[in-house]
């Protein structure tokens, strides 16, 4: 016994105090890396903030419709940001905007407010503002002539919301910075976009497109973000397609297909976080709320919800604080929980001709399909639309086309598994694109050198596309600016130049020469941020030019496993780059790529260079700044002199109010109206005009819906274009997950005086009963 006494201690005591040991490290693992991975080696941060920007008045960007004015909201529009950081070293701050593209004097303004703020923590060098390319929302926030023509020059109100937005979402992830881990996933999504302009991707080397399986990108890339302590607080992703779901004849502001995703994404992670919900992601018609299944359902027979109903009349507009429009907000930051909130972003990529309207392009005469070549309807480009999968519904083809989105976004959220581990670093320089040499291959073997050219658009550009025909006549002020020379004709060639923007300066630049290449690195992950819209083929060819940059360096830095996104209408906007191959068919894309048949060479050859300075640690000179524009910018929009309202009534009173005693069902439409004043008085910048409440107990009334829902539309009219009076219209789609009980509508609104001073107001529909 003896013997084996000292064995048991000796052998198996030793043996015991391994598998111990082994167990505790295990453990520590578990609750250092949340799921036996590493322990995390970043800080996340993520935030988010309003940029509807003024829901009237204001001509949308995208379309270059000057008939498409903004008057009321879809669902908001937010700037959402994460900044992963080094603990002791580097960091970078990737902004995602609700908006139709970046803005080069945007970035400025930001990058101004950040330095005053932050001193040199974030800069140019590793701060990425990039546009989801949503033609739904207000334009006027870009300080090149061309693109803010149709709205009537520069809109301080829309550049203010997008500049103070993105400032606070950075502030918001700044001050989220905690420890956290990320992880990376990919997938394919099949059906949430087609090539819109086939004939020119046809045009490629046969070679070349035989190693890829579709015409456009398929693949989604997504990040997910796990705080060490709350678990996941966000995602962001990447995928190709345009955000043209609403049509240009829309006018109601919209994130498109991307924005509702986005808010889909949201809404289901809180419900889930909750344990509240059983929600079936496999459902389609039950997109997720966070709302109704928070409010605990009161089983009442309907005769009881009748009689409560009843008790609460119509209320007469009334003024209020301003607060009161943020205080009720069903997402009010006044409300949340101390956890941080999760963001998730659906970010752009190279969506240059990929579209949302999957259906493909019809004429509107005859119903047959477009002409394959021109999208043309017996020669006539107008003629010629994209039908989305909710045809022709542009509501539900935005619904549907975001779900796709979001659902395979959670499907990845869901399987990532893939940590991101490595360095955090970046490189950022500014180039001249009207001027740059480049160095291509020639028909004999060896290399020549060629130029990119002043910026020019080709008469293809008027034409527009099949998600929306060119509306604005272009051809109307070509001659009277300027006649482009021979060498700009030669060095654009084949382009037939409509507009030699590159070249005209008056009353300032109407088009960029000076754009801004980055590349930010986390890790495995590299995202490329382009000023611009690559074609599918133009993005595989710059992307996999810089994977081979960078795994062929002759260092460890990389290995195979590296991904490499390209974030799209980043930091500033020049329209389309498409391949060599592709600029010869002259499409929309190909007279839309600004600077000549070579401009893709041209970012290739610039990206490897910001490869190689990744690889080797160089420096990178700034190169020569862009212009501030700002105090030079014109505006003819004129401003709100006063509201009104008939004689007799207030602001806020009701013109048109449900039925009394009134029940509806799940899938009915709600609709009220209110005598109300123009949207651009205050832009209830985290708040909302459009409120639906659910009664609790007997008098405690919840918000359930708001305008940044996508059930609830918010529509704001004149009688006339320049009548003081205007009234607001309230349509609620009732969602098939919506609580039974008693609901009202309210509006919240701003009226302004003769003499300027601005009143808040409100009012309040009867109640009704969902059953």
């Amino acid at each position: 016994m003896g013997l084996l006494s000292v064995c048991l201690k000796g052998e198996v005591g030793r043996s015991i105090r391994m598998i111990w040991l082994a167990l505790l490290l295990l453990l520590l693992s578990h609750e250092n890396g949340k799921g036996g991975v590493e322990a995390s080696n970043y800080l996340i941060g993520l935030g988010s903030y309003d940029i509807t920007g003024p829901a009237a008045d204001v001509n949308m960007m995208g379309y270059a419709n000057m008939e498409q004015i903004a008057s009321g909201v879809h669902f908001r529009l937010r700037a959402r940001t994460f900044i992963v950081a080094e603990p002791q070293g580097k960091r970078v701050a990737f902004v995602n905007l609700d908006a139709c593209m970046a803005s080069q004097i945007v970035t400025i303004k930001v990058l101004e407010r950040l330095k005053a703020r932050y001193g040199n923590l974030y800069t140019e060098q590793n701060v990425a503002i990039s546009g989801i390319h949503t033609y739904a929302g207000p334009g006027g926030y870009l300080q090149y002539v061309v693109y803010i023509v149709t709205s009537l020059g520069f809109v301080r109100q829309s550049f203010d919301a997008v500049v103070n937005g993105i400032e606070q979402s950075i502030i918001q992830a700044h001050e989220n910075l905690r420890p956290g881990s990320i992880f990376v996933n990919k997938g394919e999504l099949l059906d949430a976009g087609v090539n819109r302009s086939p004939s020119a991707y046809l045009n490629n080397p046969a070679g070349e497109r035989d190693k890829y399986k579709y015409d456009v990108d398929k693949e989604m890339t997504l990040l997910k973000y796990v705080d060490d302590e709350w678990g996941p607080v966000g995602s962001f992703n990447w995928f190709a397609t345009h955000g043209t779901s609403m049509s240009r004849t829309n006018s109601l502001i919209s994130g498109d297909n991307k924005g509702a995703a986005a808010r889909f994404m949201e809404d289901w992670f809180d419900q889930k976080n909750m344990q509240t919900s059983n929600f079936n992601i496999s459902k389609a018609s039950e997109l997720p709320r966070r709302v109704s299944n928070i409010i605990p359902t009161v089983r009442r027979k309907h005769h009881e919800l009748l009689e409560l109903a009843a008790s609460f009349q119509s209320s007469p507009g009334k003024s209020v604080t301003r607060l009161m429009s943020v205080a009720r907000r069903v997402r009010s930051a006044l409300r949340l929980a101390d956890r941080p909130k999760f963001v998730s972003a659906f970010c752009q990529t190279n969506c240059g001709d990929v579209s949302p309207n999957v259906l493909g392009a019809f004429c509107t005469d005859t119903g047959l399909p477009c002409d394959f070549n021109h999208s043309t309807c017996g020669g006539k480009n107008e003629l010629c639309y994209g039908r989305g999968p909710g045809y022709p519904d542009e509501f539900e083809s935005t619904r549907i086309i975001g779900e796709r989105q979001f659902k395979k976004a959670v499907e990845l959220f869901d399987k990532a598994t893939e940590q991101v581990k490595g360095k955090v670093d970046y490189r950022h320089t500014y180039l001249d694109f009207s001027k740059l040499e480049v160095t291509v291959p020639n028909e004999g073997g060896s290399t020549e050198t060629v130029k990119t050219c002043p910026a020019a658009m080709g008469f293809a550009f008027a034409a527009g596309t099949t998600d929306g025909p060119g509306a604005f006549d272009f051809k109307l002020v070509r001659n009277l600016l300027k006649t482009p020379g021979e060498e700009q004709k030669k060095c654009q060639h084949p382009k037939p130049i409509l507009l030699d923007t590159g070249e005209m300066k008056v009353p300032y630049d109407w088009a960029p020469s000076i754009l801004p290449i980055q590349i930010l690195r986390i890790g495995q992950l590299v995202i490329l941020s382009v000023p611009g819209e690559f074609t599918t083929m133009a993005g595989r060819r710059l992307r996999d030019a810089v994977k081979t940059a960078l795994t062929s360096g002759g260092t460890k830095e990389f290995d195979s496993n590296i991904h490499v996104v390209i974030a799209g209408l980043t930091n500033t906007y020049s329209q389309y780059i498409t391949t060599f191959e592709e600029y010869q068919i002259q499409r929309y894309e190909g007279a839309s790529t600004l600077y000549g048949p070579h401009t893709l060479s041209a970012y290739i050859q610039q990206f490897k260079m910001l490869a190689s300075a990744v690889i080797t640690g160089k420096t990178l000179q700034a190169g020569p700044q862009p212009p501030d524009m700002l105090e030079k910018q014109i505006s003819l929009l004129p401003p709100v002199i006063m509201d009104a309202t008939p004689l007799g009534s207030k602001f806020g009173d009701l013109i048109n109010d449900v039925p009394q005693s009134c029940t509806f069902k799940r899938g009915d439409h709600v609709s009220v109206s209110f005598h109300s004043a123009c949207p651009r008085n205050d832009l209830m910048t985290e708040g909302t005009f459009a409120l639906v409440e659910i009664l609790q107990g007997k008098d405690n009334w919840v918000p359930a819906y708001d305008d940044d829902d996508f059930s609830l539309r918010f529509i704001w009219s004149r009688p006339a274009k320049l009548s003081t009076r205007s009234e607001a219209t309230i349509e609620w789609r009732i969602p098939e997950t919506a609580a039974s009980g008693v609901y009202r509508i309210r509006h919240f609104g701003a009226a302004k005086a003769l003499l300027g001073s601005v009143k808040h107001f409100e009012g309040s529909s009867s109640a009704f009963v969902i059953t």
